[in-house]
């Protein structure tokens, strides 16, 4: 009962494990770039769970300390505020923008590679052997499906960190009132 456990809780690395070995270079490539992606929204998460609340209160804080609120000055201050906390909030978020139509894109490479290697093995062959054919498809394949697995998973957060960022910077500023 033990050994079914544990052997269902390594059931994922071995099937990463297998996709890298069948899918060849590429996808170590995509995987790697998941990891960081995912290593980027945990990060994002933390931010606007822990230190975002901070920050906001350390604005209002400020603000509140401010005997003027109606001079031009004071929205220039109230401003540079807002600014420096949205700031705060899209640290980072543009790799992660970048990094979600990456993935898809060494996909792509991979399956140009593998169709190369099909290529290569039919005109080492002369002919079009189905057998040496099918492991070049594969490998094409694998990598064009790892590559869209990754990016699917990143869309998400992505719009999820956006909108929110759209959301606080609203509510900051109509909590630093006038």
């Amino acid at each position: 009962m033990l050994d079914a456990a544990i052997e269902k809780l390594l059931w994922p690395s071995g099937a990463v494990s297998s996709l890298v070995g069948e899918g060849g270079p590429f996808v170590v490539c995509i995987f790697l770039c998941g990891f960081v992606m995912w290593t980027l929204v945990i990060e994002r998460s933390l931010y606007f769970a822990l230190v975002l609340p901070l920050q906001v209160r350390e604005a209002l804080a400020a603000w509140q300390v401010r005997a003027e609120h109606r001079s031009w000055c004071a929205r220039q201050i109230r401003r540079a505020m807002i600014s420096r906390v949205n700031t705060a909030m899209n640290a980072n978020l543009l790799l992660l923008r970048v990094l979600v139509p990456l993935s898809p894109l060494l996909g792509l490479v991979g399956t140009v590679s593998g169709m190369l290697e099909v290529f290569d093995s039919m005109a080492l062959r002369g002919s079009a052997d189905a057998r040496a054919m099918a492991s070049g498809v594969s490998m094409a394949m694998i990598c064009t499906l790892t590559g869209l697995m990754v990016s699917i998973t990143g869309l998400f957060p992505v719009y999820y960190f956006s909108s929110r960022i759209r959301r606080e910077t609203e509510l900051l500023g109509d909590r630093l009132v006038y």
